[in-house]
């Protein structure tokens, strides 16, 4: 997960002025303690989601898809798949976040449905919360 992480993610350095979140995640520990979901092609792993539960609502904590596969559709069925996930778990809510530099990222969520809730620095991250209300 972490390769995939990485070569997702990259291309976002120049943007940020440093590595982004996912990059520096140790994903043993996040498969761990949260719920993880990877695409797989020929071994090796392409895509995941990971999912973390909150009192209100599930966050939809990373989504990575490898810039080859990227462009299929892989990374919005990850997302149908956290948000299937919420509605199994009885939330009626999913939130997630990205970097306001991210704004490809941002706009794709506006077009699923999520609506930006705020806005904060976190760790020396300018994000962009969002949120969507699940039926």
């Amino acid at each position: 997960m972490h390769e995939c992480a990485a070569a997702a993610y990259s291309h976002y350095i120049a943007r940020i002025g440093k590595p982004p979140g996912p990059m520096l995640e140790d994903y043993s520990r996040v498969v761990a303690a949260h719920e993880a979901f990877v695409a797989e092609a020929q071994g090796a792993v392409v895509a995941f989601v990971v999912l973390i539960r909150t009192p209100e609502a599930v966050l939809l904590d990373n989504v990575a898809v490898l810039p080859a596969f990227q462009g299929r559709g892989l990374g919005k069925r990850l997302v149908a798949l956290a948000e299937a996930r919420a509605r199994e778990h009885g939330f009626r809510a999913i939130d997630l976040y990205t970097h306001e530099s991210m704004h490809e990222n941002a706009a794709m969520y506006e077009r699923l449905g999520y609506r930006e809730t705020e806005r904060k620095t976190v760790n020396g991250y300018r994000r962009i919360y969002m949120r969507k209300q699940l039926r």
